[in-house]
C-alpha cells in the first residue's frame, strides 16, 4: 500500500541550498505550494548558498543549527528540503535537529498518494513509492542477521536490510505486471479510438493553471478542480462540439512540475501516453504568472522526453506559440501533433500586448473569454476527417441515407423530385460512397 505523511498538526520549515543550478526562490515558493497541498503550514522558508550540496547533512552546520533552533523556538516538527536527499542525509539530519525530514520527492510522492482514487492511480503511485524507497532502505548490517547454530550454518545470513531490499523487489515486480495489463487495456482502447476515427484533444500544461476548470467549462464534465497543485491525477475524457461539426475527445491529463520525479514520470508513463496519443496538445499556462514562459518550456521538455528519449536533442516541438512571445518551431522539427497554446487566466491581466497567431489563444476558463476563437482554432489545427457537401441521394438509396445521419451530421435536408438534398458533413473515409451524388 502507498505511504503518505502524518498530517496532523503538520508545522514545516523548507531549506534549499542555492547552487545556481536554478532559481532557488522561486522553487522554495513551489515547495510551500507544494507542502500546502500536502496539508502542512510553513512557519519559515531557508536558503543557504552554497557551491556544492554538504554530501553528509546537504547545508553546512551552521545552517543546520540555525534550522534546529528555530524548529524548537517555533514548535516545527516537520523540514522539507527542496531537493532530493539520500537515506544518509535525512538521517543525520534528523539526529541532528530531532525532527522528521523529508524531501521535494517525497512530499510530490506524498501529494500524489492523497489524491489518487481510482485502482490504477493508487498503483501508479505505489510504484513510484517503491522505486524511490529501494535506494534508500537504510538497515543496521549484521546486527539484524539471521545467525545460524550448527556446522555449515554460522555466519551472517541474509541481513534485515537485504530482506526488506528483497521484498521491495518483489513488490515492484508485482505492481509493473499489474500496470502493464492496465497499459494494455488502454492501448486497445486507443486502438479502438483511432479505428473508430475518433479524434482525441490533450490538456497538458503546468499544474494548478485551470486545465481542468477548462475542461469544466467546455464540456461540463464536473471533475474535481482545485486552487491546489495536482488536484487531477487520473485522465478524464469528455466529448466537445467543435464549430465545424465535429466531435472530439477532450481529455484531461495530470499537471506537471519542475523537477517532477522521474519514478513519477515512470509510474505515470501510461496514463501521459493519452497525452502522446493524441491528434492535438492544448497547452494550459497561466498567463498572469510570472514563470509562465517556464512552464510552457516545462511541459514541452517532458513530452519530447516520453515521445523520444532523453537523449533527443532539444528541438522545438510542432506548431508552439506566438512568434513575438515565444520561439517559433525550427523547420526540421519532429512530426509530431501540433500543439495550440493556451494562455489562460487573461482575466487576471491588464493590457497584454501579444500577437496571436493560429498556434496560440488567449482564454478566460473561468469566465468563458476567448472560447469562440479557441475552438475555431482547434478545428483548424485538427487534420479534417470529414468534409461539407451538398449531396443530392437518390430515394432508393435509403440505407445510404440512413449511414450519413448515423455516422455523419446533417445540417439540413429537403425533398426535390430526384431525391433527398442534403447539406451534410461526411466522413473521409465514406466519400467514395456519395461521389456520385455531389452537387457542384
Amino acid at each position: 500500500m502507498y505511504e503518505t505523511i502524518d498530517q496532523k498538526n503538520q508545522i514545516a520549515v523548507l531549506v534549499a541550498v542555492d547552487t545556481g543550478e536554478y532559481d532557488a526562490a522561486v522553487s522554495l515558493d513551489e515547495l510551500e505550494e507544494l507542502a500546502k497541498t500536502a496539508g502542512a503550514e510553513t512557519a519559515a522558508k531557508i536558503c543557504q548558498r552554497r557551491p556544492h550540496y554538504d554530501p553528509a547533512t546537504c547545508v553546512g552546520s551552521g545552517c543546520l543549527e540555525e534550522v534546529k533552533t528555530f524548529c524548537q523556538n517555533a514548535g516545527a516538527n516537520l523540514i522539507i528540503f527542496d531537493g532530493e536527499l539520500s537515506a544518509s542525509q535525512a538521517r543525520n539530519i534528523e539526529n541532528a535537529t530531532g525532527v522528521e525530514v523529508v524531501d521535494r520527492t517525497t512530499l510530490i510522492l506524498d501529494i500524489f498518494a492523497q489524491r489518487a482514487t481510482t485502482s490504477a492511480g493508487r498503483l501508479q503511485v505505489e510504484l513510484a513509492q517503491q522505486k524511490y524507497r529501494l535506494p534508500r532502505l537504510g538497515g543496521k548490517g549484521n546486527v539484524l542477521s539471521r545467525l545460524g547454530g550448527g556446522i555449515g550454518t554460522r555466519g551472517p545470513g541474509e541481513s534485515q536490510l537485504e530482506t526488506d531490499r528483497r521484498h521491495v523487489r518483489r513488490r515492484i515486480t508485482a505492481l509493473e505486471k499489474q500496470l502493464a495489463e492496465l497499459e494494455g487495456q488502454r492501448k486497445l482502447l486507443r486502438g479502438r479510438r483511432k479505428k473508430d476515427g475518433i479524434t482525441s484533444v490533450a490538456i497538458v500544461g503546468y499544474t494548478n493553471v485551470g486545465k481542468s476548470t477548462l475542461l469544466n467549462a467546455l464540456t461540463d464534465a464536473g471533475v474535481l478542480a482545485e486552487d491546489k497543485l495536482f488536484a487531477t491525477l487520473d485522465p478524464t475524457a469528455r466529448a466537445l462540439s467543435l464549430p465545424d461539426g465535429r466531435t472530439v475527445m477532450l481529455i484531461d491529463t495530470v499537471g506537471l512540475v519542475r523537477r517532477l520525479p522521474h519514478q513519477l514520470v515512470e509510474a505515470f508513463h501510461s496514463t501521459l501516453e493519452e497525452a502522446l496519443e493524441a491528434d492535438l496538445l492544448l497547452n494550459v499556462c497561466d498567463i498572469s504568472s510570472s514563470q509562465v514562459q517556464e512552464q510552457i518550456s516545462i511541459t514541452e521538455q517532458l513530452i519530447r522526453e516520453l515521445r523520444h528519449g532523453k537523449d533527443e536533442p532539444a528541438q522545438p516541438l510542432t506548431g508552439t506559440a506566438p512568434d513575438d512571445f515565444f520561439p517559433a518551431p525550427s523547420a526540421d522539427a519532429p512530426k509530431d501533433p501540433p500543439i495550440l497554446t493556451v494562455l489562460n487566466k487573461c482575466d487576471l491581466v491588464e493590457g497584454l500586448p501579444i500577437p496571436l497567431g493560429d498556434t496560440t489563444a488567449l482564454i478566460s476558463a473561468k469566465t468563458g473569454f476567448g472560447f469562440d476563437q479557441l475552438l475555431e482554432k482547434i478545428s483548424r489545427l485538427l487534420e479534417p476527417t470529414q468534409i461539407r457537401l451538398t449531396l443530392e441521394i437518390p430515394y432508393d438509396k435509403g440505407a445510404l441515407l440512413s449511414l450519413l445521419r448515423r455516422e455523419g451530421k446533417i445540417f439540413s435536408q429537403e425533398y426535390t423530385e430526384n431525391g433527398t438534398l442534403l447539406d451534410a458533413l461526411v466522413d473521409k473515409k465514406q466519400l467514395y460512397l456519395v461521389e456520385e451524388y455531389i452537387c457542384h
